[in-house]
């Protein structure tokens, strides 16, 4: 699988008050600021670990950053639920995971003038129970790793920078993991 082109990947764009007002390529709405949708997936073991995916290293934002199991921006028309289980089975293989909403729609914005990069997300956060493999599309992630909470804490204190911004928003947000 290639990833999509940032110029012709469209996205379903919204107004402040979440109201559909039109579609944009992808790489405009990560420069205006335009709000858009996604959904990210929150995968554990029956031990506690958490699984996380390293982002491939030529993503156009945060290449190389660990990241939520899986994130997916919503196609138009999309539901966040449709969006996320698209995104296991695109990105770790995984075809039939129950899940469960956490918490509810979430405004996300994360900025990287360097980049002339104003990213604004409405995202939903979706968690799930998994024992079985993933299989991570070596196009969109580099590895996978779980991390028991504990762990995970610890080297978000010691090197937040190893992180995308996103996932850090989340677990603030939300107290994941």
């Amino acid at each position: 699988m290639r990833c999509p082109d940032p110029r012709s990947e469209l996205f379903e764009v919204f107004d402040d008050h979440g109201h559909v007002c039109g579609s944009m390529p992808r790489d405009e709405v990560h420069r205006s600021g335009c709000w858009h949708r996604s959904a990210d997936v929150w995968l554990f073991r029956d031990d506690g670990a958490l699984l996380l995916q390293q982002r491939a290293s030529d993503k156009d934002l945060f290449a190389g950053c660990w990241d939520y199991s899986v994130g997916e921006h919503l196609r138009p028309g999309e539901s966040f639920l449709a969006g996320a289980l698209r995104g296991l089975e695109e990105e770790l293989g995984l075809a039939s995971i129950v899940l469960e909403p956490v918490g509810g729609l979430r405004r996300v914005v994360s900025e990287v003038p360097e980049c002339d990069i104003r990213d604004r997300e409405l995202a939903r956060t979706f968690r799930g129970r998994i024992d079985e493999p993933v299989h991570p599309d070596g196009v969109e992630v580099d590895r996978v790793m779980w991390l028991q909470p504990e762990q995970l804490r610890q080297w978000m204190l010691q090197e937040p920078a190893a992180f995308t911004p996103w996932f850090m928003a989340a677990v603030k947000q939300l107290g994941l993991p």
